[in-house]
Order: C-alpha cells, then sequence, then structure tokens
C-alpha cells in the first residue's frame, strides 16, 4: 500500500510538474542586465524585452543590477530559481572574459543554460583628430614610430574595450599604453578632449561623435561593414586580419531549466528575430541581428571563452 501510495505522489508531481511547464510563462519574467540604464547592454535588451513580452504573451521587466563588469548581474541569475522567471542578458565581458581574471562565483558553462544569441554591437576603432592617422594602417604605423607613446583609454580593466587593445598589441606587436577609466562615459570625454588617443568599443555609443567629427573611425572589428556607417573599413580590409571583436547579447537562463521552458523561450526569441520592424531598430542602434540556438550559442561561448583566454595570458592581464 505505501509502494502505491508513494508512486501515485510521483506521478502526481510529475504531472503537475509537466503542466507548469506546459503553461510557461504564467508570470511576469525578470530579465537582468548587468550594466546601468542607458549603458550599451540596457539599450539593446530594453526593445528585446518590449518584443519578448509580446511573443509570451506575459512582461518581460528588465532588471539592471550593475557592479564588477556585469558579474553581479550573471551571479544573481546563476543562483536563481531554475524555472524560466529570471533570465539574464549574457554578454561577453561577465561570460567569456570575467572568468579568465577573477573568480566570478560562477561557472558559465556549468552554471547557465544557453536559450539564444539575438545580437552584436560590432566595434570600432577610433582616434582623437589629432592624431596623424586617417587609417588603421596608418595608426600602427605611427605606433611602431613612436613606441609607448601612444595612450588608448578603455571602460575599465579586463573589460571588452580593454582587450580589444590588447589584441591589436598582440596581432601587430605595436607598444601603445593601456588607461583604464571606471566606465566608457570617462573614458571617452578624456578620448574627445585629446587626452587619451585610442579607443575601441561598440558603435551605438561612438557613432554620435563620430558624425561630429570629434572623433575619427578607422577600422570596424566585424566581418562586415556595419549599415549604420558603411563607409568605415573592417580591419581585415585594412590588413589586420583576426582583428574581430564584439559586444555580443544572448539569453542566458539558470542551469537545470527545463528543456521545455528553454524551447519555449527559444521560439519566441527567433519570432521576434524574425521580424524586420526588430532588425530595424537593432540597425539604428549600430547592432546587428544575429540569432542561434541553444546548442549554437553553447559552442559560441565556449569559442569566446578560449579566444579570449589567450588575449588575458598573453598580455598578464588581472582584474582590478
Amino acid at each position: 500500500m505505501r509502494r502505491v501510495i508513494a508512486a501515485t505522489l510521483l506521478t502526481g508531481a510529475a504531472l503537475f510538474s509537466g503542466a507548469t511547464v506546459a503553461a510557461y510563462p504564467e508570470r511576469p519574467i525578470r530579465l537582468i542586465v548587468g550594466q546601468a540604464p542607458g549603458g550599451a547592454t540596457d539599450i539593446v535588451a530594453r526593445p528585446f524585452a518590449a518584443r519578448l513580452a509580446e511573443e509570451l504573451g506575459q512582461p518581460v521587466v528588465v532588471d539592471n543590477r550593475a557592479g564588477a563588469g556585469g558579474i553581479i548581474g550573471a551571479a544573481l541569475v546563476a543562483a536563481a530559481a531554475p524555472d524560466g522567471y529570471t533570465l539574464l542578458v549574457g554578454t561577453n565581458g561577465p561570460i567569456a572574459i570575467a572568468p579568465h581574471v577573477t573568480k566570478p562565483g560562477y561557472d558559465p558553462l556549468r552554471d547557465f543554460a544557453a536559450v539564444a544569441l539575438f545580437s552584436e554591437v560590432p566595434y570600432v576603432v577610433v582616434v582623437h583628430p589629432a592624431v596623424k592617422a586617417a587609417t588603421l594602417g596608418e595608426l600602427i604605423a605611427l605606433a611602431r614610430a613612436q613606441p609607448g607613446k601612444l595612450h588608448f583609454g578603455s571602460s575599465g580593466q579586463a573589460g571588452t574595450p580593454h582587450l580589444c587593445s590588447e589584441l591589436l598589441k598582440n596581432l601587430t606587436g605595436i607598444d601603445i599604453v593601456h588607461v583604464p577609466y571606471r566606465g566608457g562615459a570617462p573614458a571617452q570625454v578624456d578620448l574627445v578632449a585629446g587626452r587619451v588617443q585610442i579607443y575601441c568599443a561598440g558603435f551605438p555609443g561612438l557613432s554620435p561623435h563620430i558624425r561630429s567629427g570629434k572623433l575619427r573611425a578607422l577600422a570596424v572589428t566585424a566581418p562586415r561593414r556595419p549599415a549604420i556607417m558603411p563607409e568605415v573599413p573592417t580591419a581585415a580590409e585594412a590588413g589586420v586580419k583576426g582583428f574581430e571583436v564584439s559586444a555580443w547579447n544572448g539569453v542566458l537562463a539558470p542551469a537545470k531549466t527545463p528543456k521545455a521552458v528553454i524551447d519555449r523561450l527559444h521560439a519566441a526569441i527567433a519570432a521576434l528575430a524574425s521580424k524586420p520592424e526588430f532588425e530595424q531598430e537593432l540597425k539604428a542602434r549600430g547592432v546587428e541581428r544575429l540569432v542561434l540556438g541553444p546548442a549554437e550559442y553553447r559552442d559560441y561561448i565556449r569559442r569566446e571563452s578560449a579566444r579570449w583566454a589567450k588575449v588575458v595570458k598573453a598580455g598578464h592581464i588581472v582584474a582590478e
């Protein structure tokens, strides 16, 4: 009798669990963004969240948990209940870079379930107009002629803008001096003022300064020229092959989130990403649409992690 009762209870629990998953989502979903409002990730996450809510039929609320280069937000999601109601906008900083420079308290492949990658933000190398270089090749030649004289700013130690410049150094052998700031905004202020000469970051934040003439764009670190500024050549076109850097945005859930929930989320993201109006929203911000499913996104993270591990090791980079 006890065995019958136990079996009945287990069957009932399984049916209840299956029904709960099948009804997903039944309440609002929290989308964690590891940046402050208005940051590069935030300006992509908000229109994405609004359209995802339309597809799922439930509100998707952006929750900004800034700090430690995105690690705080990522750690929060890694420790959340695996029910699909707390998700992370996964980016390269806390997912592919941070584990190689510090101990973030989570393992990107063990503690998260990949849902989908939905966009990439191409990076661009810019200089202050006073720098006598109109192309990336000319900048490299200038740096070789003046080793240790040119300074590149970044949003902070071990962030993607920092590693972008480190990758350029690795590929070309030039000697330029890193100047870390506490965020992209103060770095750009000093760049526009000419206190640092070089910067490498995403198009959305830099395009207004490029268009106004306050900064000069030398090359985009992407396989293709960006739709927002097609006159800027790629790094490969400028003669530096392998110099590819982007800030990518995807959705990650806590590990052990049911497959049915992952599949439901992926289907919704694929549906919204197929809509021309969403693609136009991204392009208006200098962002490229790139949709990868769970398995592809997981492999993408693995490749990105391995690539940046080499750059971190070569540059002896550690967290502040």
